[in-house]
């Protein structure tokens, strides 16, 4: 057999975004078209090389021509090549093509369109490259082994620029919903909600964010599709850490999943290190949010600074104020937050008179809502709601990807102890066979050159079953069941009160999800909503309301408990789960010491028994109290909800007429928090502020700025924000 020809090519293109925007049609996971002055007979083997125009290699691989183009004189001269054996990097760089275009996925090279038909059999072809082209075997070829080269230097990335001005309250107002695998917009055209597309055509956006080789922020579609090929610089699933602190337990527990680096951010919360720089969360959805913006931008022929933002049902206050805070980022006026579930029901009831009892079953990539609403004509009441910010498809892809460890483990007696590369790649993997699997009772999962062992590639190649998947995630699955069972329960409801379920969320079209349901509910799931642009419509309907007051009324209500800290690691409760929004509650404290000068009340929210099984909002400290016997000082706390379940608080002393007020947010500064509550400085040898807010009391120390680095996770001090919660309360 003869050698292979050496096909060198240099593309005009930049980047790997800017090859696939303007040729991935050309490109699928098995092939290539690449036009050519002159042809090789199909059958040529030959050794390719793609490089982009700084000379950076894009694909190198074995091929060979599988058909051509033109060689009859009808049509345009060109190749279609079949890829044999990509080297391990440009098998990443298909991988994630493939899991980016949908025409990607074939084994095939592509035929676009007007190229003419393909030619497996032509009559003549002319030489196609001169011999002086040939380039050496293949890196994973040479002497057995593998090549892998070695980390690219640390990126320099461009730092946010916030607006400078608030967004203006004029133009129209679009619906967004901001989830934790895909975005998606919506606007009211006519009378009827529509979707506004991608810069690619599609109805969503991928909710992801990536510092490209070139220093640049991309987003959506050209950030997933360095997902693969670069993760550590690609930052997914950011919904599920957004307004929650870096020492919290809930990011400690899962912030190692991720294959980019979460780091502490500049005031304690969680954030993402990029190249040379460090991101907030709500930066991140910031720039999310203004891309969505932009694509409506360029929709709607017309300047957009105004938008309703969904949140899940069960979001606590921190991480409300963050997406709103997101939108303040990204040059949105925020009219309302709304959540998930109660937009869905606007998209499934709007127009259509109905009087009914529905659950909104909302499953998405990263969170899990359940909510039961009373629809009547034009008013949507949510009567009750529960839900799991930590329960989405990301769950069942880790389920099968620790199925499929367990099988590489059992076939090559090995442990996986690839890169976060590799790891990337079988999540990517094991999500496509997830998908595959809604529609067939088998899959096989190939990911080629997973690991190296004694300078030899291994390959993970695993069939999964619908039945093994159904195990694996059988339980995931019973998780949702019993959250709506949960949500029934408050309510005193049983499943047959239900008159209809609706499914919202990519993930709700699991098979065993619509069996589960049926089980549960004896009714099959309605099929009136898209499950990934409900939200979307119901956020834009909700949007097209308030400008035009065509009487949509909504009633919400608080997914969960909001009370106080006490002494001893209690928590008093003071506004109960379910109630209806908006609503006003108090709590009377007393001194409990004689002379007492200050008090401090700290708020939690959950349903845990003690104050540490819940989410920590703030501390309000009142001070400058009279004198007295302790117990004789009573500060009455107020608790303030709106109808979008943020919190206002404020706190007065009796005698003096002394109050403070503050709305807990996550973009607080301790010293705009102190401005606020009227203490200009904190109380001397007051313990330190726990890094789950940036809204507090009175009582905060500084937090560390931009140019004070927090320490690093192994040298953090031992009394952290538990052991300063304990010490609080005395435990």
């Amino acid at each position: 057999m003869a050698d292979p020809i050496g096909l060198s090519v240099k593309l005009p293109f930049g980047s790997p975004e800017e090859f696939l925007q303007k040729y991935g049609v050309n490109l699928t996971r098995g092939g290539i078209y690449l036009r050519a002055k002159s042809l090789k007979a199909p059958g040529t083997k030959i050794v390719l090389d793609l490089r982009l125009s700084n000379g950076d290699r894009l694909l190198h691989a074995q091929a060979e021509v599988a058909w051509v183009t033109g060689a009859s004189g009808t049509g345009v001269t060109g190749m279609g090549i079949k890829f044999l054996q990509p080297d391990e990097a440009s098998q990443r760089f298909l991988d994630s093509v493939a899991a980016t275009l949908p025409h990607a996925k074939s084994d095939e090279p592509p035929l676009p369109a007007n190229v003419g038909p393909a030619e497996k059999n032509p009559a003549a072809v002319a030489p196609v490259v001169p011999a002086s082209q040939v380039e050496k075997p293949l890196p994973s070829q040479e002497k057995g082994r593998v090549v892998v080269q070695s980390a690219a230097p640390t990126i320099a990335a461009p730092a946010f620029e916030a607006p400078t001005e608030p967004p203006k309250r004029d133009g129209p107002i679009i619906g967004i919903d901001l989830g934790t695998t895909n975005s998606c917009a919506a606007f009211v055209k006519g009378g009827k909600p529509q979707v506004l597309k991608s810069r690619e055509g599609y109805h969503t956006v991928p909710s992801i964010l990536a510092l490209n080789a070139r220093g640049k922020l991309v987003v959506g579609h050209p950030a997933k599709g360095q997902l693969l090929t670069n993760p550590r610089l690609t930052v997914y699933g950011a919904k599920r850490l957004v307004g929650r602190a870096f020492e919290s337990p809930v990011v400690q527990e899962i912030k190692d999943r991720f294959a980019y680096e979460i780091c502490p951010g500049p005031e304690g919360d969680a954030a993402v290190r990029l190249g040379d720089r460090v991101y907030t969360l709500q930066q991140i959805s910031a720039l999310i949010l203004r891309e969505v913006r932009e694509l409506a931008q360029l929709q709607l022929a017309t300047p957009v600074s105004r938008a309703v933002i969904t949140v899940p049902a069960y979001y606590n206050d921190n991480q409300r104020q963050a997406v709103r805070e997101a939108g303040r980022l990204a040059g949105l006026h925020v009219e309302r937050i709304v959540n998930e579930p109660t937009a869905a029901a606007l998209a499934f009831g709007y127009g259509r008179k109905l009087s009914k009892r529905i659950l909104i079953y909302d499953l998405g990539g990263g969170t899990f809502d359940a909510s039961v609403l009373e629809l009547n004509d034009t008013i949507y009441e949510v009567v009750s709601t529960g839900g799991d910010t930590f329960l989405g498809g990301l769950d069942f892809d880790n389920a099968i990807v620790a199925y499929l460890f367990e099988q590489f483990t059992a076939k090559t007696g090995l442990k996986f102890q690839g890169d976060r590369v590799a790891m990337q790649r079988v999540l990517d993997a094991a999500e496509r066979a997830k998908c595959a699997l809604s529609e067939r009772t088998e899959a096989r999962v190939h990911v080629p050159f997973l690991t190296m062992v004694d300078g030899k590639p291994l390959d993970l190649d695993v069939t999964l079953t619908r039945t093994a998947l159904y195990d694996l995630t059988r339980e995931l699955v019973a998780r949702t069941i019993k959250v709506c069972g949960e949500v029934l329960a408050a309510r005193n409801l049983k499943a047959s009160d239900i008159d209809e379920v609706i499914l919202v969320g990519g993930q709700s079209r699991f098979p065993l999800v619509h069996e589960q349901i049926e089980a549960f509910f004896g009714k099959k799931p309605a099929h009136n909503v898209h499950p990934d642009e409900a939200v979307a419509l119901g956020a834009a309907l909700l949007a097209n309301s308030l400008s035009n007051a065509d009487g949509i009324v909504l009633i919400d209500v608080l997914p969960m408990t909001i009370g106080v800290g006490l002494p001893g690691g209690r928590f008093k409760p003071v506004i109960p789960r379910n109630t209806t929004l908006p609503t006003k509650r108090s709590h009377v404290h007393h001194t409990t010491r004689d002379d007492q000068p200050e008090l401090e009340l700290t708020v939690f929210q959950g349903e845990g028994n003690g104050a540490l099984d819940n989410e920590y909002l703030g501390t309000v400290k009142l001070t400058g109290l009279p004198k007295g016997p302790k117990g004789s000082v009573h500060v009455e706390l107020s608790f303030e909800v709106t109808s979008e379940c943020l919190l206002n608080l404020t706190a007065r002393e009796e005698t003096t007429g002394r109050e403070v007020k503050v709305t807990l947010t996550t973009k607080d500064t301790p010293a705009t928090v102190r401005q606020k509550l009227g203490d200009a400085a904190a109380a001397p040898g007051a313990p330190p502020a726990p890094a789950s807010t940036k809204v507090s009391a009175a009582k905060l120390a500084p937090v560390p700025g931009p140019a004070a680095a927090a320490p690093p996770a192994e040298a953090k001090p031992k009394k952290g924000f538990l052991g300063w919660l304990k010490g609080l309360f005395g435990g």
